[in-house]
């Protein structure tokens, strides 16, 4: 766990909120001069707390697609079936997320996909490969509330 200050906090607010924002716009919104605000963006890369910048975009304008949340739950819990499982996860296209939970299910999924049909294909698929999933749940996704995220207001730094 990093020790962090107010305006590493601020910082951290303000980037996930507009990674695009300027060196010199970044340090008056956190009242510091250019050079210790950036070093201190510097810092907080090299300790892994910022692990990237991106557009976040919206697919669905660009593409028809469908999402799909999907609860799964393994048969078995060995460290070899769960890697598995998360490897194809991870390296399939479709899978827009993929957590790791506890409770009453072993992972949630985002799948995004054309069509329905596409989606149990790809579902079918998974099955198919002996990943060990016992059973699943589907979610189609009807409407878009918020995504991305932003520092928590309560735990946002007071300014």
């Amino acid at each position: 766990m990093h020790k962090l200050d107010r305006y590493d906090l601020k910082i951290l607010q303000i980037l996930a909120e507009d990674g695009r924002i300027t060196k010199s716009s970044l340090a008056e919104a956190i009242n510091l001069s250019v050079t210790p605000a950036w070093e201190r963006v510097r810092k907080l890369e090299m300790a892994g707390l910022i692990t990237g910048y991106r557009a976040q975009i919206d697919w669905g304008a660009v593409f028809k697609r469908q999402q799909v949340l999907v609860e799964i739950t393994l048969a078995r819990h060995t460290a070899q079936d769960m890697r598995r499982f998360e490897q194809r996860m991870a390296t399939a296209p479709q899978v827009a997320f993929c957590y790791a939970t506890g409770g009453g299910v072993d992972y949630l999924a985002m799948i995004q996909s054309p069509d329905i049909d596409h989606y149990q294909r790809f579902v079918d698929q998974l099955l198919l490969e002996d990943l060990g999933i016992e059973r699943y749940f589907t979610y189609i996704v009807t409407k878009t509330i918020k995504t991305g995220g932003a520092l928590p207001a309560e735990l946002a730094p007071s300014t």
